[in-house]
Parts: C-alpha cells; structure tokens; sequence
C-alpha cells in the first residue's frame, strides 16, 4: 500500500518531496489544486473532481482553496480503510 505523499517516479517523488518541505509539520489545511494534486498523488483533474465532491472548495476571488481536512474526511467516509474489515 502506497502512503499518501508517495511516487515511485523519482522526478515526481523530488517535486512531492519540496512540496512537504515546503510545509510546516507535513500538513496544510488549505492547498491550490495543483499543491493538493501533488501531494494527494493523483492528477489534478481527479483532485479537482474529488474536492468538488466533498464540497471542500471555497473560491476567493479568482483563487480557489481546498480544505483539507474535509477533503480527508470524505475520503475515509466514503471510501473508508480497506484493512479495517
């Protein structure tokens, strides 16, 4: 299993690894699309749909925001721990 922050490309693993850098204490409640596609290892097209889904975007002038935590809740509501059976 894949740990979330994790590529086994070594170009995207160097962009994931300044990205998590970049952030103090490895979490971020607000990330743009393409931060949060990164460090949600998929593309943004599929970040974009997920965080559309969980309604964790909130639209600040031209800038939009993703809110993590609510993204991550989602994620576990929905999609759950497939180890916890």
């Amino acid at each position: 299993m894949r740990m979330r922050g994790m590529s086994s490309d070594p170009a995207k693993q160097e962009r994931i690894d300044q990205v998590l850098r970049s952030i103090p204490g490895g979490k971020k409640k607000w990330v743009r699309y393409d931060e949060g596609a990164i460090l949600y290892s998929m593309g943004i097209h599929a970040f974009m749909d997920l965080a559309k889904e969980a309604k964790a975007i909130y639209r600040i002038r031209r800038i939009v925001l993703v809110n993590t935590e609510k993204l991550d809740e989602y994620i576990e509501m929905m999609y759950g721990d497939p180890d916890s059976d």
